[in-house]
């Protein structure tokens, strides 16, 4: 470790310094002098925290992901070891969302698609007239979860996004193996008003998307949020969910991000060849 010491200026620092607490406390030159070395210090500190943290920080997070895909795929319990849940009972996957096939040579451990949606050269713009999620950009790549019973598919996990009112919405969309009946749904990042469009975090609310389906015979997505409560008596229902109550805009951005990540722009393709090739 360097001494201080041998430092260039260390004679002239030290002089300096000397000079400085020989004065009154209630010099001016001593205050700031005093002021801006402990802020000196403290930035020091914060900075060896951030870097020192940063592991922990990442691995939390990545902990709450995992989290977050086993709430919608109901596998949480309570006390488990979310990573060996995890591992045990999910299987991570990349798509071609352009092919819907499976993409083999990226390390899906490793792949972020947030931060790939944000990289020209692994997104695509989405032109104004289509973007109905208001998200102007799509990874090229998503990253899905399965959930499997030896080799075959249980469910479907698939990643959502889309503006509501306030924020950006991302969540997690849980659909069976057929690729048309949903099994939940969870969004893990918003900042919808609490109490309006924040309800989207509702487990209630949540509950309502079970049994739901996103296409209809024409094989068009068209399951969203109605304004009130879906009266099951009435033809279409299947294809409803309750609308958040006094938060029309999120309800509205919900929905179509829902119509738009189930089209052929989103995962429509890949949900074709999951039931094809099961």
């Amino acid at each position: 470790m360097p001494n201080l010491k041998d430092c260039k200026h260390y004679e002239k620092f030290k002089v300096y310094a000397d000079k400085v607490l020989a004065q009154s406390n209630d010099s001016l030159e001593k205050t700031i002098a005093i002021a801006l070395a402990v802020c000196f210090v403290c930035a020091i500190l914060v900075s060896f925290a951030a870097v020192a943290l940063r592991p922990m920080q990442a691995e939390n997070k990545a902990l709450d992901m995992k989290k977050n895909i086993l709430d919608v795929a109901g596998l949480l319990e309570e006390g488990v070891d979310i990573n060996e849940a995890f591992d045990q009972q999910i299987e991570a996957k990349l798509v071609d969302l352009e092919t819907g096939d499976y993409v083999e040579d990226i390390d899906v451990a490793t792949y972020d698609q947030r931060k790939a949606t944000k990289d020209p050269e692994l997104s695509i713009a989405i032109p104004p007239e289509e973007d109905i999620a208001s998200i102007k950009a799509k990874a090229k790549i998503a990253k899905v979860y399965l959930v499997k019973k030896g080799e075959e598919i249980e469910s479907i996990i698939l990643p959502v996004s889309g503006y509501g009112l306030w924020s950006t919405l991302y969540g997690f969309l849980a659909l069976e193996a057929d690729g048309q009946t949903v099994q939940s749904i969870n969004f893990y990042d918003q900042a919808e008003t609490p109490g309006l469009g924040g309800e989207v975090v509702n487990p209630n609310w949540r509950a309502l998307w079970q049994g739901k389906k996103v296409y209809n015979e024409a094989g068009e997505p068209v399951l969203k949020l109605v304004k009130g409560t879906v009266d099951t008596n009435k033809p279409g229902s299947e294809y409803q969910v309750d609308g958040l109550a006094g938060a029309t805009l999120t309800s509205v951005g919900v929905s179509n991000l829902v119509k738009y990540w189930m089209s052929k722009e989103g995962f429509a393709t890949y949900l074709d060849k999951v039931r094809t090739d099961g």
